[in-house]
C-alpha cells in the first residue's frame, strides 16, 4: 500500500515523535508514505480566522501538488488532525462553492497550479490503519501486547466532526482509536471524554479557559484509573503534555498522567524499540507507567532544559492567588 504523505509543520519539531513513530509503525506494517514534495504549512485555525480566501488558497496549493497529473484520485495521508480537516474542508468547499473553487484556482494560477475538487482524497492516518491495514493485520505483527496497560483513547474534537465526505467513525461516540488499542493488546478504559475539546490555541488566548478544558480531560482520565493518554492530533498531545503542570497548579491537582501518540503504543507492541519510537521527550515522564508492560526507557535530561533548549513551547504558570 502507497500514499502520498502530507506531515504537516508539527511533524518536524514538536510533533517530531509523531512522526518518527508513524514513520516505524507504516513501515513494519508494509505501508509506504512518499512524501509530498514542496508541501506547505496548512495555516492552523488563524488564517481562517482572519482571511478565507488566503486560508483556502495556501491549504489547495497542498492538494493542487498532491492530485494526480492524469485523472484519478490521489489519497492523501495526514498524521494531523487540524491537518486532514483543513485539507479536506477545501476540498469539500471548493466543490460547494463555484465562486470558491474560481477565486481559489485564480491564486493557484500565480503559480502555476490549479486544482479540482474531489482529485484528492484527505485521509486520516488512523483511518488508513483501521480501514485499509485492518485491526487482524495489526494483531499479527503484535510481538510484546500492552497486556494490563490501561489507555485512555483521545480522539478530540476534529477528527471526527465534521468529516465532510471522508467519515470512517461516529462522531459522538468513535470506537475505532479503542479497537486499534486493543489490537495492541492494550486495555482501554471508558473515556466519556474521547471527543471533547482540548482547548486549541486557548492556552495563548484565555489560560483559565485553556486549564478548565484540559483539567477536564485530564480528570476523567484519572477517574478511570487510566495509566496513560492515547491521542491521534499533535495540538492535543502537547496541551494535555505540556500545560498539564500549569492546569494542575490552577486547580490545586496533582495529575502525572503521560500523552503518547496512538503510534508510539502500537510501535511499542509491536517492540520497536522506544527512542525510535520518540518516546522519552514527553513532559510527563510516560516512564513509571510503561514500566507496568516492561518497557525501560533511557533516561533523558530534564524535559523541561531540554525542551528550552531546543526551542519547544515553554508553559506559561499561573499567577499565584
Amino acid at each position: 500500500m502507497k500514499y502520498s504523505y502530507y506531515p504537516g509543520c508539527s511533524q518536524e519539531r514538536n510533533a517530531l515523535s509523531y512522526h518518527l513513530s508513524s514513520v516505524a509503525v507504516t513501515d513494519t506494517l508494509g505501508v509506504e508514505l512518499e512524501e509530498l514534495e514542496d508541501w506547505n504549512c496548512c495555516g492552523a485555525t488563524e488564517y481562517f480566522s482572519l482571511n478565507a480566501l488566503p486560508a483556502y488558497a495556501m491549504v489547495s496549493r497542498n492538494l493542487a501538488l498532491a492530485a494526480p497529473k492524469n485523472g484519478g484520485v490521489t489519497e492523501l495521508v495526514a498524521p494531523c488532525s487540524l491537518c486532514y480537516i483543513n485539507l479536506s474542508k477545501t476540498d469539500h468547499y471548493m466543490a460547494q462553492s463555484q465562486v470558491l473553487n474560481d477565486q481559489v484556482n485564480a491564486s493557484l494560477a500565480a503559480g502555476g497550479l490549479s486544482y479540482k475538487p474531489g482529485s484528492v482524497k484527505p485521509r486520516h492516518l488512523l483511518d488508513v490503519l483501521v480501514n485499509d491495514v485492518g485491526y487482524d493485520a495489526i494483531t499479527a505483527k503484535v510481538t510484546k501486547p500492552l497486556s494490563g496497560l490501561r489507555v485512555a483513547p483521545y480522539y478530540g474534537c476534529l477528527i471526527v466532526r465534521p468529516m465532510y465526505e471522508n467519515a470512517f467513525d461516529n462522531p459522538e461516540y468513535p470506537v475505532t482509536l479503542d479497537k486499534i488499542l486493543k489490537a495492541a493488546g492494550a486495555e482501554v478504559v471508558d473515556f466519556p471524554a474521547k471527543a471533547h475539546c482540548c482547548g486549541g490555541h486557548m492556552t495563548q488566548i484565555s489560560e483559565n479557559v485553556a486549564y478548565d478544558l484540559i483539567h477536564r480531560l485530564i480528570k476523567s482520565a484519572a477517574d478511570a484509573d487510566a495509566d496513560v493518554i492515547a491521542t491521534v492530533c499533535p495540538m492535543c498531545q502537547l496541551n494535555l503534555d505540556v500545560y498539564q503542570a500549569p492546569s494542575n497548579k490552577y486547580f490545586k491537582k496533582d495529575y502525572h498522567i503521560p500523552v503518547l501518540y496512538f503510534t508510539q503504543l502500537i510501535g511499542l507492541a509491536f517492540g520497536i524499540q522506544p527512542t525510535k519510537l520518540g518516546i522519552g521527550k514527553e513532559f510527563i515522564d510516560a516512564r513509571p507507567a510503561l514500566s507496568k508492560i516492561g518497557v525501560e526507557v533511557p533516561v533523558e535530561e530534564p524535559t523541561k532544559r531540554k525542551a528550552k533548549k531546543e526551542g519547544l513551547p515553554m508553559p506559561r504558570m499561573p499567577e499565584e492567588g
